[in-house]
């Protein structure tokens, strides 16, 4: 089963080790964070500089988990006026399982459901298809486009309404 949790601090061991393991992966898709980033060191700094902006409402940071194993992470930056940048990474392991739509479609819920959001953005590069289906799927529409770290891209938007906030299994 495929669950959603905020980031709390007793997720940075999992969380450095997925990002370990999947760093190559990733970057083949985004760009890279550093080595600093992969240091005990780096790594323990930016995670309670995140967990600090999350506590103050800014973001919105959710590790993926099936069953016990923390295989992605789907994140609200930037959160403001109603609105926030989705942003999202699922591991090696799990990709082309669905496991990314699955996850940014609960995202969609939560967003409207418990943080009152109605839209979110999110911006992939042109290279990345994978993503781009992504939001297809989940109801974002491409509005421009954009570069993303010096890579062509596009841009999307997903207006969140009544349908976002019913409970999983609820009608009408």
């Amino acid at each position: 089963m495929l669950t959603l949790e905020p980031l709390r601090a007793d997720h940075a061991d999992a969380l450095l080790a997925f990002e370990r393991e999947n760093r190559a992966y990733f970057a083949r898709s985004v760009p890279d964070r550093g080595d600093a980033y992969f240091t005990a060191a780096g790594f323990a700094e930016r995670h309670r500089a995140l967990l600090d902006e999350q506590h103050a409402g800014v973001c919105r940071f959710h590790v993926v988990l099936e069953e016990e194993t923390l295989i992605g992470r789907v994140n609200l930056m930037d959160v403001v006026d109603g609105s926030a940048e989705l942003g999202y990474r699922i591991g090696e392991r799990a990709a082309g399982q669905g496991v990314a739509t699955a996850a940014v479609a609960q995202m969609c819920r939560l967003a409207a459901a418990e943080y009152g959001l109605t839209s979110l953005t999110a911006v992939t590069t042109l290279d990345n298809p994978a993503s781009m289906t992504v939001l297809a799927r989940n109801g974002f529409t491409s509005v421009e486009d954009t570069t993303v770290a010096g890579r062509p891209g596009v841009r999307y938007v997903r207006h969140l309404g009544r349908l976002d906030v019913r409970k999983p299994g609820q009608c009408g």
